[in-house]
This record gives C-alpha cells, sequence and structure tokens, in this order.
C-alpha cells in the first residue's frame, strides 16, 4: 500500500487521541507565551522536509550536551516545548536543545512518519533531516559530540526508537515516552495494530531489527522508558517491548536488576559492569497517554499541564535529563572564578560513563569506566572506591538522584 493510501485510510478513522486533538492545543499553549525557540533554515538536504527549531541558552555548560525532542501528533515544536519545559531545563542546566517540527503536508497529523520505511532508513527521509540538524547544532554550538541524546511522545516516542536505531554512532542515550519498539510497522494499518494491540515478539527478534538499521556495532544508547498503565492510545505492552528490544541489543537480561520506587511510580534498572545505568522504564500507574509532569527534584516545576501533558507528581522531563547526566548545574561566570578547577568536574548526579557516540565516520573509543573524583578532591583511595559503589548502586536502585 503507498503511502498517499496509508494516509487516506488514516483520514478516515474515526477520531483517536493518539492522532487527532493536539493541534489546538499546541497553537494554545502558543498564543499564551512567546516561545524560546529559533527556526533555523539550509541546514543540510533535508530529505524529510522537516523544520527545525532550537534554544540555545546565554550560558552553557564546558562540554555542552544537546537534547533532540520530538513532538507528539499534531503538535508543535513550540507547544510541546512548553508543555514539557525542556527549554526552562535546557537554560538552568545549560545544554542545548533541537526540536525538530512536522509539516502537515509531510503527514496530515503532523505526526512524524515513524511507520514509513523512507522515513526510518539511515540517510533516508526524517530520520536523515534529523540528523542534519544534529549536525548543524554540534557545528554552530561546539556541541560535545558524545553528549547528543534524543526523546519524545507518542509519534515522536516511535521516532525516538528510529533514530536511537538508524544512528546509533550519533546518540549516546534516549527516552521514549508512550512510543512504541523500532520496525515493527511499514504502513499505517500496522502502526495502529501496534498501537492498540502490541503483539509479543521474541527479544532476538526485536533486537535484530535494531542491529540490522545500520553498521554499526556499539557501544549501543542507554535507554529511559516511560508508559503510562492506563493508555489506551497506545498500548502500555508497547514499553515492556521497547525495553525487551534494546535489552538483547545490550545483550542484558530480561530480569530487572533492580526494581523500586520513584516519587512514588515503579522503576526498573539494568546497568553495566562498570555499574552504569544502561536500560530503566517508569510505569505511570494509572495514568492515560501522555507526557507525566510534576515537580522535579529540586523542587521546581517544569512544563504545563495540558492535552496529552498529564500531571502525575513525577517530572519525567527533569529525571530524563537527569538520566542524560545533564543535570549538573551550570556554572556562572562570576562563581567560576572562586571555585577549584577540580569542583566542576565532580558531577553533581549519577555517574556515567565517560564515553558516548561520536559523530559518523569518525571512530568510537571503547566505553571508559567511572572514574573517581579528581586528585584535589579525593580523600584516600579505598574509601573513594567504596563510595562510588554505594552511590551507584542506589543510584540504579533508584534511592538516589
Amino acid at each position: 500500500m503507498s503511502l498517499a493510501k496509508n494516509v487516506e485510510f488514516l483520514r478516515s478513522l474515526p477520531k483517536m487521541n493518539g492522532f487527532n486533538g493536539f493541534g489546538a492545543y499546541g497553537l494554545a499553549l502558543e498564543s499564551n507565551r512567546q516561545s524560546p525557540l529559533v527556526e533555523t533554515t539550509g541546514f543540510g538536504s533535508n530529505p524529510g522536509a522537516l523544520k527545525m527549531f532550537s534554544f540555545t541558552p546565554d550560558t552553557l555548560q564546558k562540554k555542552p550536551g544537546l537534547v533532540v525532542v520530538l513532538h507528539g501528533c499534531g503538535q508543535t515544536a513550540a507547544g510541546y516545548d512548553l508543555g514539557a519545559g525542556w527549554s526552562m531545563l535546557a537554560k538552568r542546566y545549560g545544554f542545548a536543545l533541537l526540536m525538530p517540527e512536522q509539516r502537515s503536508s509531510n503527514n496530515a497529523n503532523t505526526c512524524f512518519n515513524w511507520f514509513n520505511p523512507e522515513d526510518i532508513a539511515r540517510e533516508h527521509g526524517e530520520a536523515c533531516s534529523i540528523r542534519q540538524m544534529v549536525a548543524r547544532m554540534v557545528r554552530d554550538h561546539k556541541i560535545d559530540p558524545r553528549r547528543v541524546y534524543v526523546t519524545g511522545l507518542s509519534a515522536g516516542g516511535a521516532m525516538t526508537s528510529v533514530m536511537l536505531a538508524t544512528y546509533p554512532d550519533v546518540f549516546a542515550g534516549g527516552a521514549v515516552i508512550a512510543g512504541l519498539p523500532f520496525g515493527i510497522a511499514t504502513n499505517v494499518r500496522e502502526a495502529l495494530s501496534g498501537m492498540m494491540q502490541s503483539s509479543s515478539r521474541p527479544a532476538g527478534e526485536l533486537g535484530d531489527l535494531v542491529r540490522k538499521a545500520s553498521k554499526y556495532k556499539g557501544p549501543w544508547p542507554k535507554l529511559s522508558v516511560w508508559h503510562g498503565s492506563a493508555d489506551r492510545t497506545v498500548n502500555p505492552a508497547n514499553g515492556n517491548e521497547i525495553v525487551k528490544q534494546w535489552l538483547d541489543v545490550h545483550h542484558l537480561p530480561q530480569a530487572a536488576m533492580s526494581e523500586g520506587t520513584v516519587d512514588g511510580y515503579p522503576h526498573k534498572v539494568w546497568w553495566n559492569a562498570d555499574g552504569e545505568t544502561i536500560v530503566e522504564s517508569y510505569t505511570i500507574t494509572n495514568m492515560a497517554h501522555g507526557t507525566p509532569l510534576g515537580i522535579a527534584g529540586n523542587d521546581e516545576r517544569y512544563g504545563v499541564e495540558g492535552a496529552f501533558l498529564i500531571e502525575a507528581g513525577i517530572s519525567s522531563s527533569y529525571h530524563i535529563a537527569n538520566f542524560f547526566g545533564l543535570t549538573e548545574r551550570v556554572r556562572q561566570p562570576k562563581a567560576a572564578a572562586t571555585e577549584s578547577p577540580s569542583a566542576k568536574l565532580i558531577p553533581l548526579v549519577s555517574p556515567i560513563s565517560a564515553s558516548g557516540p561520536d559523530l559518523p565516520k569518525a571512530p568510537r573509543p571503547k566505553p571508559t569506566p567511572v572514574r573517581d573524583a579528581p586528585p584535589s578532591r579525593q580523600k584516600p583511595d579505598r574509601v573513594i572506591d567504596v563510595g562510588a559503589v554505594i552511590t551507584r548502586a542506589l543510584t540504579a536502585a533508584g534511592l538516589m538522584k
């Protein structure tokens, strides 16, 4: 079936929360507050015909990271940014933000075409357009290519799966909110079936879909998965399938290494040999389809409640930024003169591997174990080693942020 016929089939369906109902919300948000996002043109051949919006705060971290945020169906980049609070986080913590935007000419409901083979293959369509935007941001803002991440809601979450599978050499990690695994649909009918039913597939079969999407051999991006247990738009079983897919890619066991609660919600964790969390999942009990909002770990609120942006008592955007290792407070110029150089090197969040994906065609080094604190802050070696082990264990169990 051609893409045109698939889109026509989608138009003929009764209204569905996942595909319709976002548009008015996005416009309403933008009318109440001027967006900090800036549009950029001329970022490449743009085979997917997407729009590029971004936000770069005045003060960036010394080696700034970049978060690519993909909106849901019917939404705009500015509307989802305001709702999820990403530009607020970027300003507070000094990282850059890239928000691609879909056009109605590509998809009548402005969904990213995560199910269209022409848009989800490496160097083709929408996936290639997003990759070109990342390259522009890295070049223009001196982004650390090892600190590039991607996240998204619903169709944007499914497109996040696409980007991690097709460009694992570009992204150090990702976070999928109410999305779907990579490669389970090649047209709208299959996409709708996956959304509503989420057939269980063998882990190896799911992992092969990712491994075959590129010639890359790893190390692979880490992943955070979020899904509401009462989601009637994208079956919650999809969250389990995404986790299953990436556990197989990482050669990790299907059984969680640690289970606990974060802000009252079930949280599962898998880590690697260095104690770094590689895969995690959040089940937002009794929450419908959307992005969970709430008070962050620093007692601040990011985002605005609205359609498919749901007050749940947990700030997914903050926790995702923390999982990416981006919530170290940005140092202001005046403060920098009074702090020792070693102080800036000690992370305020969970330890992460110093390694990450490099740009395409550039060799990617092997993972580097988490290092101890710099010498100026070190106590005797044995004490530091024990503290590092305890910190990693508590972080992985969700008992420390």
